[in-house]
């Protein structure tokens, strides 16, 4: 199964060398296309916030009709040292407030209300920004607070939110000297594992053609990341039956009819279609995120290539679903209807500094933006990542089925570069939160235990462990 060739290389150059000659015309002319303000106080956290927040616009594209929204928490460590990282959440459309208030921001929601009062906020124990500075962006536009102030603009394609993504960076920074000379990284996960990879790329090149301000780019990071959008998906089925989901005979069966393509079956093979459709029976009453919860709706970003659209209300928006199942009070989709309420509040936006009348009701995943991909693979773009040097984390939770970990070590072991500290479990307080493999072109691989679709959000304290330890060039 050719799953590593590299796609859209003729596309990309012209597209990129576009962008880096527009670049260089315009240089520091970028002067400077943002509106940020502070933010002290929360509605529903009690008291002044006690971390650095700022919120913002930048306008990006020739004109700026593009405002990408974004939320930026100041390391409660050292910043003036500290990395920073730039995190993109997936989707596409998935608004960056996910990872903000469900995953590696500085707040999470209380427990789940049901009195109708406005959510209440609580710190993050496990909060990335304890040791990292980090903006979190609403990409693409349409996204969350992220608005288009013309029709055309409202439209976007993957290679061109990309570019959007770089030079909201540059113009981040021209605002923001002081952290120019921080070492910089770039984080996401789901369909972020496509993003990312080119936004670095773009970086990359840029430094090196001068592109000013320079980015003191270092590395990136991607948890349990789509690597290709219509090869991931295949390995849910070698997944399915490893995890003991589907028999033996079921298996073998299905290799052989289908010769290891699962997503885009032949119509014409009966018996592989057939054999696909058993599997579906199998694993029809399982949540996919992470395999061992129960099934009470879409619980985390998944990228929406591959899974097809949706066809309802409750499909574009199920975390707004009232499972009747006692097993489901409390579940993390049920705690995502508290981000609705919380931010479609009059109080909230003010204090956020969204501008009014730009985005009517809040969405936090967006699956009717309008938005193309082109990138079938970001493979190509690891392998130049990897060949000039850059640092990379690749973690995966190894009960997620969407984008299941085995696809991400074979992809990673075509790389085909040495190990340099062989396959072993890591530590957290005494148990085993993982397994780990690193590589000489920089690249560390981890498994999170129990980890889902997202791992950081089920698995938050640990990867708040990993994400420390690796950012500090210490061994998981």
């Amino acid at each position: 199964m050719a799953v590593f060739a590299v796609h859209n290389c003729l596309l990309f150059s012209f597209f990129f060398h576009w962008i880096l000659l527009l670049s260089l015309l315009l240089d520091f002319s970028l002067l400077v296309a943002s509106h940020s303000s502070v933010v002290e106080f929360l509605p529903g956290f009690d008291g002044p916030l006690p971390f650095e927040l700022e919120t913002g616009y930048v306008g990006v594209d020739e004109w700026e009709d593009v405002q990408l929204f974004y939320y930026f928490a100041k390391s409660g460590s050292n910043p003036r040292e500290d990395p920073l990282v730039l995190w993109l959440t997936g989707g596409p459309g998935c608004s960056s407030f996910t990872a903000f208030a469900y995953e590696v921001g500085p707040l999470n929601f209380k427990a789940v209300q049901d009195d109708g009062s406005l959510p209440k906020l609580v710190l993050n124990p496990n909060s990335w920004t304890k040791g990292a500075s980090m903006i979190f962006v609403d990409l693409p536009v349409g996204t969350g607070f992220s608005y288009a102030r013309t029709s055309a603009a409202a439209h976007s394609i993957d290679l061109q939110a990309c570019a959007q993504a770089y030079e909201f960076m540059r113009k981040w920074l021209i605002d923001h000297p002081e952290f120019l000379s921080n070492p910089f990284y770039i984080a996401g996960d789901s369909y972020s594992g496509i993003t990312i990879p080119t936004v670095a790329h773009q970086i990359s090149d840029g430094n090196e053609v001068g592109i000013k301000p320079f980015i003191n780019l270092k590395g990136y990071v991607l948890g349990n990341p789509v690597t290709f959008l219509h090869g991931d998906g295949n390995y849910a089925i070698p997944f399915a039956h490893a995890m003991g989901l589907i028999s033996d005979e079921l298996y073998e069966s299905l290799q052989r009819n289908c010769e290891g393509e699962y997503m885009n079956v032949d119509p014409s093979n009966d018996v592989c279609w057939n054999d696909v459709q058993a599997y579906s029976q199998c694993i029809s009453g399982l949540q996919h995120n992470q395999i061992l919860e129960p099934q009470c709706g879409f619980a985390s970003p998944k990228p929406r290539e591959l899974f097809g659209k949706r066809r309802s209300l409750y499909d574009e928006n199920p975390e707004l679903l009232h499972p009747d199942q006692s097993l489901c009070a409390g579940n993390r989709v049920i705690g995502y209807r508290l981000s609705y309420s919380w931010l479609d509040n009059d109080s909230v936006r003010e204090a956020l500094h969204i501008e009014k009348g730009s985005i009517g009701q809040w969405i936090r995943c967006n699956y009717g933006v309008s938005y193309t991909s082109t990138i079938t693979d970001s493979y190509q773009y690891h392998v130049k990542l990897s060949a000039k040097g850059y640092r990379s984390l690749i973690f995966s939770g190894d009960h997620d089925m969407i984008v299941p970990f085995l696809g991400t070590q074979a992809w990673i072991k075509s790389l085909n570069y040495s190990i340099v500290d062989d396959w072993r479990s890591w530590i957290v307080e005494g148990q085993v939160a993982g397994y780990t493999r690193s590589y000489s072109n920089g690249m560390t691989y981890a498994t999170v235990k129990g980890g889902g679709h997202t791992a950081a959000e089920y698995k938050p304290f640990e990867c708040s462990i990993m994400f420390k330890r690796w950012i500090s060039h210490q061994p998981l």
